[in-house]
């Protein structure tokens, strides 16, 4: 390999000298796309964080709709005269409660018991619950472990059962046996940037409605009390005779939790279901801002991106860049200097003056090539 010395500094030809020149191009290629490629990893990371709740959300919802999908097809292969009888042992679950109050510390044996209830296709879900003026339909699972909540709606074992109280009148509307009452509480997170769950459930208001749907069977309250309370205040979820009660708890204030958010309902007839329908009509034709957004910032995103790529000003940069380099490559060239160095002596050859004269004739030539 030849080895040329050009103003002091020695120039190696060859292999490795193709080398050098690739390494150098590409260091030349990073340096005048540096600014776009950032652009680019800004725009994606940013779209990223937009997009990612929106995403993540609709896909744990779309994972919830399959598990109560799956509900409902099992619920409806079930003989009507076993999902009477998993009902009517619910209820009689239920009565019986009523003397021994609330179970907030379950033993094993009772533990095991709560289990088989309303559990038959043994995937611990008991059925959903349906909040139509927040668009939430949600799977009620047994318990309120953490895998439970991640995945879903938790009923607070030791309460009452999801069914309501024994001589409830759906005609009437009301508990007909003053000495018989229900009581169930049934617990969500909220805030959780991969599912909505119950983050919605402060907008509730008082006159609000929601559903639960066990075994086919339709259970509709009226929200009638909404309290803020300290995690260890358990008064406002005791069984109340004479009243069939269900009441939601979720974590407040958003993002803090430091305190419990109790939205309670009181069992309606499922006849007075139809004073409803006008308002979910109304909020089913509302499309939510937490859509909206990510929708309408995704495309603008991408045009400023696109706008910032196809920027003229950039163009003219770019290629005034290149000229100047072009200038640089005509004044180091070394391909002009390459006329077989390895076979002449260059200590006959005054180099320095041979370039010279070589940059003289391309600007010549460049010169009359603009005329």
């Amino acid at each position: 390999m030849a080895t040329a010395v050009y103003r002091g500094n020695s120039v190696n030809r060859g292999k490795s000298g193709k080398a050098m020149k690739k390494k150098n191009r590409r260091s030349s290629w990073l340096a005048r796309n540096l600014v776009t490629i950032l652009l680019a990893m800004i725009f994606i990371v940013g779209a990223g964080l937009l997009l990612y709740p929106s995403f993540s959300n609709w896909w744990n919802s779309t994972r919830q709709s399959k598990v109560l999908e799956q509900y409902i097809s099992e619920i409806e292969m079930i003989d009507t005269s076993l999902a009477e009888a998993q009902i009517a042992s619910a209820l009689e679950y239920n009565h019986n409660m009523l003397s021994k109050g609330i179970m907030w510390a379950m033993s094993e044996e009772e533990k095991i018991l709560y289990d088989a209830e309303l559990n038959s296709g043994d995937t611990g879900v008991m059925g959903f619950v349906e909040i139509n003026s927040i668009d939430v339909k949600l799977p009620i699972y047994h318990g309120v472990d953490e895998s439970t909540l991640a995945r879903g709606i938790g009923h607070i074992e030791g309460t009452s059962l999801p069914v309501g109280a024994k001589s409830f009148d759906d005609d009437k509307g009301e508990v007909m046996d003053p000495q018989d009452g229900s009581h169930c509480v049934i617990s969500g997170h909220r805030g959780l940037p991969s599912s909505r769950l119950f983050t919605d459930l402060d907008k509730l208001q008082v006159g609000d409605a929601f559903a639960l749907n066990i075994y086919n069977t339709v259970l509709i309250y009226e929200v009638d009390q909404i309290r803020i309370v300290e995690p260890a205040d358990l008064s406002e979820l005791q069984l109340v005779r004479g009243e069939d009660y269900c009441t939601m708890v979720t974590c407040t204030p958003y993002g803090i939790n430091t305190h419990r958010l109790l939205v309670r309902g009181r069992r309606v007839s499922t006849q007075d279901a139809e004073r409803y329908i006008y308002r979910i009509q109304s909020n089913a034709n509302q499309i939510k801002p937490a859509i909206v957004a990510p929708v309408m910032a995704a495309p603008v995103l991408l045009a400023m991106f696109i706008a910032v790529m196809l920027d003229p000003r950039r163009k003219l940069k770019k290629q005034e860049q290149k000229e100047k380099e072009e200038d640089m490559g005509i004044e180091l060239n070394l391909e002009l200097a390459d006329l077989s160095i390895e076979r002449l002596d260059l200590s006959q050859i005054d180099v320095e003056a041979f370039l010279k004269k070589g940059k003289s004739v391309v600007k010549k030539t460049k010169n009359q090539t603009k005329r």
